[in-house]
């Protein structure tokens, strides 16, 4: 950066918006009830359900610049094209963001699924969920009481099952995180049209995908830890669309719509975080920049002479703070532990002062 202006950059109403609380808010709301109606479901209560109004799914706030809406272009004109798609692309880039937005744009109810190791068939398609215990009173002849209790096993949908059937956009965060031996159920849906629940006895042991059924993945590089390689087979059924960090200007609106900071503020943290994603050995995406700029509307409030001003110190020990966890910790048999972890921070701190001066 240069020197004439790294030094002292005018910082000005550093304050989040009035209004983010009541944002944060409603975004807390939202995201309790998708997880309360997906929990809902899958231990039984039938009061709740997956489905999801699409005009409830957008995350808030959503920045729409042309490559955005470019880039969830073609997700939708895949979609109208009947075939699934596989969001892939770094931390923190917005994938998630994206696939919820593309969802609401076909006007379908949305299902919400998160991936990670615990996820099996059962969690996708269905399992029984206990039974259900009642007793029948026979007293046809006179004088005679017979007593009959009955065990009828309950069965309880999960969020596949529901899409399927419903005609929802499926948005199934996270996928490669996921067992790949649970997916094979997906293999006769995009293929055949029908989605078998194991488990399941009797006529209804398949469903019938509804025509309007679509499906959204999204999955972090292969290079991620804890990524797993998906099968082939199923892969082939994909339409992949690559997401990278957006343009400089897309990353500022992005920031802005998050934090109330001047954009000469803004503009720096922009220009950091794209400096340090290219500098760095980490992943430095467009969620660290929104961190770092939260970091600096708090901290930076130094009163001086000529006002509250943002130096490179500063600007380093924010971004220092954001990546740390990244680095911490990823040497092993170097002495001991903490020592470690002490110099990992440390080497990362040198590495974002000498890119930033």
């Amino acid at each position: 950066m240069a020197e004439d202006s790294s030094r002292k950059r005018k910082v000005r109403g550093r304050k989040i918006r009035s209004d983010r609380s009541g944002k944060a808010s409603r975004k807390a709301k939202k995201e309790l009830a998708r997880k309360a109606s997906s929990t809902g479901k899958r231990n039984g209560d039938s009061g709740d359900s997956p489905l999801e109004d699409p005009r409830e799914v957008v995350p808030e706030p959503f920045v729409e610049t042309d490559a955005v809406r470019s880039l969830r272009g073609r997700i939708t004109g895949w979609l109208e094209a009947d075939q699934p798609v596989h969001l892939i692309g770094p931390t923190g880039c917005g994938k998630t963001a994206l696939a919820l937005s593309a969802a609401a744009e076909r006007g379908r109810p949305v299902v919400w699924l998160n991936g990670d190791e615990s996820v099996d068939t059962a969690a996708l398609v269905g399992d029984h969920a206990g039974g259900e215990r009642y007793k029948e009173d026979d007293r046809f002849v006179g004088g005679v009481s017979k007593q009959t209790e009955i065990v009828r096993e309950r069965w309880v949908d999960n969020p596949l099952s529901v899409a399927v059937r419903e005609g929802a956009t499926l948005v199934y965060n996270e996928f490669s995180r996921s067992d790949p031996a649970a997916h094979n159920v997906l293999l006769s849906v995009f293929e055949e049209g029908v989605l078998e629940r194991p488990g399941k006895r009797g006529e209804d042991r398949t469903i019938d995908v509804h025509p309007e059924f679509r499906a959204i993945v999204t999955s972090n590089d292969v290079e991620y830890a804890g990524v797993h390689r998906q099968q082939d087979a199923l892969l082939d059924r994909f339409v992949g669309v690559r997401v990278d960090y957006y343009d400089a200007e897309t990353e500022r609106e992005i920031v802005r719509a998050h934090v109330d900071l001047p954009d000469e503020v803004v503009e720096t943290v922009v220009e950091t975080t794209r400096t340090l994603r290219d500098d760095l050995e980490v992943v430095v995406g467009t969620r660290a920049a929104i961190t770092a700029a939260r970091g600096l509307s708090v901290f930076d409030d130094r009163e001086t002479e000529d006002g509250t001003t943002l130096d490179d110190d500063l600007l380093t020990t924010v971004f220092t703070d954001v990546l740390a966890p990244k680095v911490a910790g990823e040497r092993d048999g170097d002495g001991d532990e903490g020592d470690a972890r002490a110099r990992d921070v440390e080497e990362l701190r040198t590495s974002i002062a000498d890119a930033i001066s």
